[in-house]
């Protein structure tokens, strides 16, 4: 079973399973595709699989064109030195292949492509998506991460190069044309970025499942998620194989599809360590999640509950799950305190400012001020 390829019709055409990328190039030909920009990360454009899959393309009379420069949080920047390559070379469809930070990249040059006016004011939550009114370029994913699962997506975040603010380019065009979505990928990848994607993964479902909106889709793909992600994410961390590698993708893209529902305080708790100290978006997740889930528990009992459940805890309270998170925490390396990864106390005052004014908190299923926000970063510190 774990070494066939399935394909899923939802929420676009993913291929799913061990050596699914191996079909890129005969998908571009039939596709009549010949000149893909492929948008990576100047790591992963390093690796062996990467340098693979592009001699696959050459053999094939592909002619692929790599742009890897990118920041692991992206900028405005690298978007807009991706389209120059675009513009330089004539390309005819745009391939990510990485995780978060590179298949963003590749889906805000997909929108830039025909959309050349300054890229922000595209920004969703200033209702920029109504200009977003041309087509986009053919537009493949393949993941190489189990975190974000940007590769189902129809959102990029990218942030100011100065302010460092995050924005959200949204629309229903820039969602892949096809995801080729290969545990293979991910099975070199080193244990400490497999456990902070795989808390993003985690994050993305627990939260899409307690967002405000009514959505009951989403939540039973997100209780579904957790469960795949709670029994999977430590042997993916310390003794990695195709199962567990195979259940951290869907578990990866599961969150992302119930996270069209919403996210909450966690998030808004992390972007701010990205944007100001450069942290990994999954680490800032997982290091904050038992902080921001402790918020959550009162008037949110029932569904802690069903969260409880969900990951087999044998108690079924609020206050289990926030146990239950520092635990997988400490189990796969991940520190508790926001001190062990760069946050001193004099950056408190700042980070409440930007969790304020971010994106995410609004649909928290409670609300939250800017004193929250400073109390639950001090307790977290």
């Amino acid at each position: 079973m774990l070494m066939s390829i399935y394909q899923f019709n939802f929420p676009t055409v993913i291929r799913f399973g061990p050596g699914s990328s191996d079909e890129l190039g005969n998908y571009l030909l039939k596709k009549n595709l010949s000149s893909p920009l492929i948008v990576t990360d100047p790591v992963i454009c390093e690796l062996s699989f990467f340098k693979k899959i592009i001699h696959a393309l050459t053999t094939k009379r592909l002619r692929p064109e790599v742009f890897s420069e990118i920041h692991k949080n992206p900028v405005k920047s690298d978007v807009y030195k991706g389209t120059e390559v675009w513009d330089a070379t004539k390309r005819d469809c745009i391939v990510g292949i990485g995780g978060g930070a590179a298949l963003d990249v590749a889906r805000a040059i997909a929108l830039r492509v025909h959309h050349r006016d300054d890229l922000f004011k595209y920004d969703d939550l200033a209702g920029g998506d109504v200009y977003i009114t041309n087509d986009v370029p053919p537009f493949i994913t393949v993941p190489t991460t189990a975190g974000t699962g940007s590769e189902v997506g129809r959102s990029a975040i990218i942030s100011d190069d100065v302010t460092k603010q995050k924005k959200i380019l949204f629309s229903p065009k820039l969602m892949a044309n096809i995801v080729f979505a290969d545990p293979l990928l991910t099975m070199d990848l080193p244990p400490a970025i497999t456990a902070a994607t795989g808390m993003d993964a985690l994050t993305h479902n627990m939260e899409a499942y307690l967002a405000k909106n009514y959505h009951p889709i989403c939540d039973g793909i997100a209780l579904e998620g957790m469960k795949l992600i709670s029994k999977a994410l430590p042997k993916a961390v310390h003794a990695p194989d195709v199962a567990s590698r195979s259940d951290m993708l869907l578990g990866s893209m599961m969150g992302a599809i119930a996270f069209q529902k919403g996210l909450g305080v966690v998030h808004s708790l992390a972007h701010p360590l990205s944007s100001l100290l450069d942290t990994h978006h999954g680490l800032a997740n997982a290091v904050n999640i038992p902080y921001g889930m402790e918020f959550n528990i009162t008037g949110c009992e029932h569904k802690f509950r069903r969260m409880a459940q969900a990951l087999d805890l044998p108690d079924n309270d609020g206050m289990a799950v926030v146990n239950y998170l520092f635990e997988l925490n400490n189990e796969i390396g991940i520190p508790h305190k926001l001190s062990a990864i760069g946050v001193k106390l004099e950056h408190i005052d700042t980070l409440a400012d930007l969790a304020i004014a971010d994106f995410a908190h609004p649909n928290n299923p409670k609300p939250v001020s800017r004193d929250d926000f400073k109390k639950i970063y001090l307790r977290a510190l």
